[in-house]
């Protein structure tokens, strides 16, 4: 069975492109250049050359902060783009996943979140994410929604490569540190979806729906960032800078952060048998690919 993936030139496409192959999956990536899902007749032509079994669709706008100034391109990726292709799968017969996030919760629940858990996204990021999962349950029965959190990897723009690159320019970082998740491998959320994918070809009964699915453990982002040069150094980072906790009140951003919105994953283990690793354990795999990298 052939798999169709946008976003692959993505943090989590990227990995999941890279890895298809040790899953058995034939897969075929698009990037945004080579297929704009917010365009019907561009999909309509992915679709016909390549003729997918099966659908993930990777491909998001996630710029949380510079959503607020471009709501129209924001609404296009997340919300029109997967309600689109779930269109074309509906049409053609075939599944869909698709992945989503975090921040469709306003963290106040100071709980783990159930997939159950009523939504109410603080900015037009996760406004645009809940409507596009709401575009795709309206359009496709059978999907899957993957909502993940604190994603970061060796490939693109990230918190942890964000944090060694300031570390290596500052004596003094002041990272936040009343904003707490679970930080999550774009590699372990690869090897999640490419589960999934494998179990769709496989057929069966699919319990379709949507699924939570973070790293195992909940921290907060000075924390994190604290683990980061931690476990940095003891690969070969020569670097120590100063990690000063502080209140987001004194890191403005343009849209407010969930306070907490890790994920209770338990139903994609239950439903799957997909559980997560511990996020120290795929960090410190990660911190090794970035520094082997330079």
């Amino acid at each position: 069975m052939k798999t169709l993936l946008t976003g692959a030139g993505g943090q989590v496409g990227w990995e999941i492109a890279r890895r298809a192959a040790a899953h058995h999956i034939s897969l075929e990536g698009f990037a945004r250049n080579d297929l704009d899902i917010t365009r019907l007749e561009s999909i309509r032509q992915a679709m016909g050359r390549f003729r997918p079994d099966l659908v993930i669709n990777a491909a998001a706008y996630t710029k949380v902060d510079l959503a607020e100034s471009e709501p129209d391109a924001a609404i296009r990726v997340n919300r029109t783009g997967p309600g689109l292709l779930a269109e074309w799968c509906a049409g053609a017969g075939i599944p869909m996943i698709h992945i989503s996030t975090d921040y469709v919760f306003d963290g106040r629940k100071n709980a783990l979140y159930l997939e159950t858990d009523p939504i109410s996204p603080l900015g037009v990021y996760g406004r645009s994410k809940a409507e596009g999962e709401a575009e795709v349950r309206r359009r496709l029965s059978r999907h899957l929604i993957v909502r993940t959190a604190w994603v970061y990897g060796a490939h693109g723009s990230n918190f942890v490569k964000t944090m060694l690159r300031m570390g290596r320019e500052r004596d003094q970082l002041r990272v936040v540190d009343d904003q707490s998740g679970c930080p999550t491998a774009a590699s372990d959320i690869a090897d999640a979806i490419l589960t999934l994918a494998r179990r769709i070809n496989a057929g069966g009964e699919i319990p379709w729906g949507t699924y939570h699915y973070c790293g195992d453990g909940v921290i907060s982002w000075h924390r994190f960032a604290v683990e980061i040069f931690r476990m940095a150094r003891e690969s070969g980072y020569p670097f120590s800078p100063e990690i000063e906790p502080i209140p987001s009140t004194e890191y403005p951003t343009p849209v407010r952060r969930p306070s907490f919105s890790a994920l209770d994953t338990s139903l994609i283990g239950d439903m799957f048998g997909i559980y997560p690793r511990a996020w120290r354990e795929s960090l410190a795999e990660v911190l090794k690919e970035i520094l082997a990298d330079g």
